[in-house]
């Protein structure tokens, strides 16, 4: 798959600055994640820069543009409880092959770790699977704010355009529901729905195909890297102030638990950590 540095981004943006062609702070950062390297200091500070495939090297500060992602329609087909997996698909699975890989962002170019995404979307023959869990699946980022998703490219069904579906929600934070689609698709002209700003970088790999996509929550940054609840280690448990609910705790799904007064059902399994508290992650749980 192509390197972080040929540009992925959630728009077809890529700036110009007096004729030059500028390297923007993201892009710099996703060079030195993806090369597992230590941040340069600058990157934390500075200014965004334009984007562009060109050797990471900083430049005059000017705006990289980043709006936080669009946010799309749910559609008739979300449902809560989706296991939590970075694969959709089994050996057996028909269908071409895709992973999708990429970051998740905040508003100054930074990356969020430990954020939560949860994709749906239809099988090879255009369905929806609403009695399980096919083509079902959450996950959460790495430190680094990347995720990798391994599924199939889905199949088309009336009036739509192939899309994915997925929830993003950062620790704390209101939840993105939006869709991703592929280029070159001849429904994205009328499909009501399709927007250009949520089109993946998608490329052939053998058989396969492979596709790329970063989000931009509205999440404030301030300098230095974004730092969310830990989960290594073994928490020390923390009682909510008149609830039963408990950071260092894992909750199955359908467990209830009672936090500041009122009562909540878990609709994903996970640990509890601090950041989200119950009334904080709509997408875990479901207040009674």
């Amino acid at each position: 798959m192509d390197a972080p540095l040929d540009g992925i981004k959630n728009s077809t943006k890529n700036s110009t600055e007096n004729g030059a062609r500028l390297i923007s702070r993201k892009t710099a950062l996703l060079a030195a994640l993806a090369a597992g390297v230590a941040v340069p200091a600058a990157l934390m500070s500075a200014p965004a820069l334009a984007r562009t495939t060109a050797t990471p090297v900083l430049t005059p500060a000017c705006d990289d543009g980043d709006d936080p992602t669009p946010a799309q329609t749910e559609g008739p087909y979300f449902k809560p409880n989706s296991p939590e997996r970075t694969s959709l698909v089994s050996p057996g699975t028909p269908g071409t092959r895709l992973t999708v890989t990429g970051y998740v962002f905040g508003l100054s170019c930074l990356p969020v770790g430990r954020v939560l995404l949860d994709f749906w979307q239809a099988d090879v023959n255009g369905a929806y699977d609403n009695t399980g869990f096919g083509f079902r699946g959450h996950q959460y980022t790495t430190a680094q704010g990347a995720f990798t998703l391994t599924t199939i490219v889905p199949g088309l069904y009336p009036g739509r355009t192939r899309h994915l579906h997925v929830k993003v929600q950062a620790p704390g934070r209101p939840i993105l529901t939006t869709q991703l689609y592929f280029p070159n698709e001849p429904r994205n002209n009328t499909d009501t729905i399709f927007d250009p700003r949520l089109l993946m970088t998608v490329r052939d790999a053998g058989r396969a195909k492979e596709a790329a996509f970063d989000f931009v929550l509205n999440v404030p940054q301030g300098p230095g890297p974004t730092t969310t609840p830990s989960t290594s280690g073994s928490p020390t448990p923390t009682t909510a102030p008149g609830g039963t609910w408990a950071a260092g705790t894992t909750y199955a799904a359908g467990a209830h638990v009672t936090y500041d007064g009122r009562g909540y059902t878990c609709l994903q399994g996970h640990q509890a950590q601090q950041g989200w508290e119950p009334p904080a992650v709509p997408a875990l749980w479901r207040a009674e």
